[in-house]
């Protein structure tokens, strides 16, 4: 059966599992816009291209599924490339669509050309070091084998964002719908064949080692690994940290949890690593600048180690492990578990008590509000909610992040400007649970307007502003590293009561720790949209030294 290919690719998203796309309608894509109008594809209107990218982003990341955003030609298509850098570095699938210009006036200097041709911006090749696979489609005569290839990427191993950049006119063109019957679309329930001698070799590092300690990253949380790290760790009573991104694998605040490890951390877990471990087990976590603390070689100095990843460059990537796993980490957990003879119970036999982890108090006046805000998010909510977090420092040390939330730093490129859109794209995927989007008060005004967006859908959202009109870090380092010499860090911000008065949303001020319990005893945190500013005095920021 003929069909256009407008309609072909909107089918193709279909069998994906796409069930919403982000986006900005321009008139090089109004073709598949007019096609998603009778589709089970839901279309999202964002403020801005990037903030597309970003939603789509954050859906991908709370589903573990191909997500996807589309765009028109040239400034749609430039707009949307920080978001889909960010998708990249988070190994996020996400489906990229772009609009072109019809072919028969490629080269001719048509509006907003993007060919390449002509002098023309080469839209494609702006996105090369960003996508794992991109291409413009030309003809129609090929369109089976590239979804085939798009297919592959969007499922690999190490996933990442795919550009398909489509002519106005290629996309009123008709082609065989059967074509889709042609595609295998992977399923990703799929058991890997595992390595039972490399398992084997584990299980036995871990029975001859004294005081082992897991380091859980992001790869247990994409995995659905959270019960068999809590299993491995409460039978063996093996202490846990984690990286940033892995923040919640065990419930921190947990007689096992080390917390967090990282440069911005309260040091807890490095101290338990350096002075007591002798075998560090990576499950999922990246020995990144961050976590390593710069690659200090005292972290793993004289002990055994092993790792877990089911990304291959993962693998002895700054660290020659004695035992080194490739593959889904469940799975693997699962066989470790049978070889060690734990079940859920914990029926293994125990390795040596470990040392209480003792946390650092930390009694600095100047951040007792936002420590004060993230003690009562984990006691209010302590099982379903979602966080997206753009400031990150202060979530590490102050945030008990329970095996039952989900919190999601700004990792990957670190852009500003990515909660609010972030934490929208996952409440198009969670329609209940609380979500909260924190970010400092410069992030802010780089992707405030999407709070309308939140607006337009009725999309219940909690925006958390650090108020201290400065770029902290920046101001940090210029304090610490360059002889406190100010520049271009200080601002002015609007007043977030009228602007919350403008978007008809609620607002609250955090001045004093009673307006905190006064949030979270009358706020509607759950259902309503809500903009919350913290109060913060601009020369507070961690004393932490930054390298740069």
């Amino acid at each position: 059966m003929q069909t256009t290919v407008s309609d072909l690719i909107v089918r193709y998203m279909e069998r994906l599992g796409i069930d919403v796309i982000f986006g900005m309608p321009g008139a090089h894509v109004l073709p598949i816009y007019d096609s998603l109008y009778h589709s089970q594809v839901r279309t999202v209107l964002v403020k801005h291209e990037q903030g597309a990218a970003f939603m789509a982003g954050g859906y991908a990341r709370v589903a573990h599924r191909p997500s996807a955003c589309i765009a028109t030609a040239g400034p749609g298509a430039t707009n949307l490339i920080t978001g889909v850098a960010n998708a990249y570095a988070e190994q996020q699938p996400m489906l990229v669509l772009t609009g072109e210009t019809s072919t028969y006036i490629f080269g001719r200097g048509g509006l907003q050309e993007s060919s390449g041709e002509g002098g023309a911006i080469d839209q494609s090749e702006l996105f090369r070091g960003i996508t794992r696979y991109r291409k413009l489609i030309e003809r129609t005569d090929y369109i089976g084998q590239v979804l085939g290839q798009t297919t592959q990427a969007l499922h690999a191993p190490q996933p990442g964002p795919v550009l398909l950049s489509i002519p106005y006119n290629v996309q009123k063109e008709t082609v065989d719908g059967e074509v889709l019957d042609q595609i295998h679309f992977p399923d990703a329930a799929t058991r890997d064949p595992g390595q039972p001698a490399a398992v084997a070799r584990l299980a036995q590092l871990i029975r001859d080692a004294e005081r082992p300690v897991i380091i859980a990253g992001y790869g247990c949380i994409k995995a659905d690994a959270r019960g068999e790290v809590a299993t491995l760790s409460e039978g063996l009573e093996i202490p846990v940290a984690t990286s940033l991104k892995g923040k919640g694998v065990i419930a921190e605040g947990s007689a096992l949890s080390l917390g967090c490890l990282g440069v911005t951390s309260n040091g807890d877990a490095r101290r338990y690593i350096v002075d007591h471990a002798d075998l560090v087990i990576f499950l999922g976590a990246a020995f990144n600048e961050r976590t390593s603390y710069l690659w200090d070689a005292r972290l793993l100095e004289g002990k055994k180690v092993a790792q877990v990843d089911r990304d291959s460059s993962q693998i002895g990537r700054v660290f020659s492990p004695d035992v080194a796993i490739q593959g889904d980490i469940r799975h693997v957990l699962e066989d470790l578990l049978e070889q060690l003879q734990i079940d859920d119970a914990g029926t293994g036999s125990p390795v040596a008590s470990p040392v209480s982890a003792c946390p650092v108090v930390d009694d600095d006046p100047r951040f007792r509000l936002i420590r004060g805000f993230y003690a009562a998010l984990a006691q209010n909510f302590p099982h379903d909610a979602i966080v997206f977090d753009d400031n990150i420092v202060f979530a590490q040390s102050y945030f008990d992040v329970s095996d039952r939330n989900h919190y999601f730093p700004n990792s990957g490129i670190s852009s500003l400007g990515h909660a609010i859109p972030a934490a929208i794209g996952a409440r198009l995927f969670r329609g209940d649970g609380p979500i909260f989007a924190v970010l400092g008060d410069g992030g802010f005004q780089m992707c405030c307007m999407e709070i309308m967006t939140a607006v337009n859908y009725r999309l219940p959202l909690n925006v958390v502003v650090i108020n201290n009109g400065t770029m902290g870090l920046i101001r940090k380092n210029q304090f610490q590293l360059y002889g406190e010499r100010y520049i271009d860090c200080d601002f002015g911000n609007p007043d977030f009561a009228w602007l919350a008065k403008a978007f008809d949303i609620a607002h609250f001020r955090i001045e004093v720790e009673a307006d905190i319990e006064q949030l979270f005893a009358t706020a509607d945190l759950r259902s309503s949209i809500n903009l919350v500013e913290i109060l913060m005095d601009k020369h507070a920021f961690p004393t932490y030294l930054s390298s740069r």
